[in-house]
């Protein structure tokens, strides 16, 4: 058989018609609200008072303020050591967190995943996380606050919350994607609900849970940077917070953001480095 035959087996033929995905109602309101947000962009394009800021001056400013903080970074409010110390503490408040957060949404992501449990009650726990995702966490943080005052109680379990919402969608999904055929043999051969979990759910899908846990360990401790600026937890992002708004110290700043941006990285190499040993055994 030649190059051409070959080709044409596995090339559909140009003349064919194409399949359009028909307009439901789903698609209408994505395209609305896509076609919403563009208008408003256009809209506030126009509409925004810049007379006291001219563009080229902005941009100026903006790059003068970023040598000095990325190329005079100074310690001046806290020592080497100090700062180390709230690096530490804010990892530690993202740390427990996502710990909290990944052991709740293990057995109730069991619970919302279809393959393994009742419309009724996955439908429920789906509807509840969506809930709680569409709430922002910094909100989340200030609604416990209320009860628990600011600080890193109120940030522990406001983050903690939403970290519920998020993985239990990842979690069931994972879940969900195990073959029907392997729960249906075990059910034949008289496993139970727990040791279809242990024996065929979990195993297969580890992978999907370590992954998972550290995408979102890595969001909580941006999210803990935050926190600690906006509802007092602590951590470097008080000291970002004071040194931005209170001592209005660019160079301090510019520590600052290194301390942030090294640990993040260190914590990316160590999360592609457990992921591939996971791969690979």
């Amino acid at each position: 058989m030649d190059f051409e035959n070959i080709m044409k087996r596995i090339a559909p033929p140009s003349n064919r018609p194409v399949r359009v995905k028909p307009m439901n109602q789903s698609a209408i309101v994505i395209r609305l609200t896509l076609l919403s947000l563009v208008i408003l962009t256009i809209i506030g394009f126009f509409t925004y008072d810049d007379t006291d800021v001219g563009m080229l001056e902005g941009i100026t400013a903006t790059f003068t303020n970023f040598k000095v903080m990325f190329t005079e970074p100074h310690f001046n409010h806290f020592t080497f050591m100090e700062g180390l110390y709230q690096v530490l503490v804010t990892i530690s408040l993202a740390l427990l967190t996502t710990v909290i957060g990944a052991v709740i949404s293990l057995m109730l992501g069991l619970l919302a995943a279809k393959n393994l449990s009742t419309p009724k009650i996955s439908n429920s726990i789906k509807n509840f996380v969506a809930v709680v995702r569409a709430v922002p966490t910094v909100l989340w943080v200030l609604i416990f606050a209320i009860a628990a005052g600011l600080g890193s109680v109120a940030a522990v379990i406001g983050m903690t919350f939403h970290s519920v919402g998020y993985l239990i969608k990842a979690y069931s999904e994972s879940f969900e994607e195990l073959d029907d055929g392997v729960i249906e043999v075990l059910k034949a051969s008289g496993a139970n609900w727990w040791q279809i979990v242990w024996q065929a759910v979990i195993p297969s899908s580890m992978t999907y849970i370590i992954s998972w846990t550290f995408l979102r360990f890595e969001i909580n401790f941006s999210v803990a940077v935050a926190m600690g600026a906006a509802a007092g937890a602590g951590g470097i992002g008080y000291d970002l917070f004071m040194a931005s708004s209170f001592y209005l110290d660019l160079r301090e700043l510019g520590t600052i953001t290194f301390y942030i941006l090294v640990f993040a990285i260190l914590l990316e190499i160590v999360a592609i480095r457990i992921k591939r040993h996971i791969n690979i055994t």
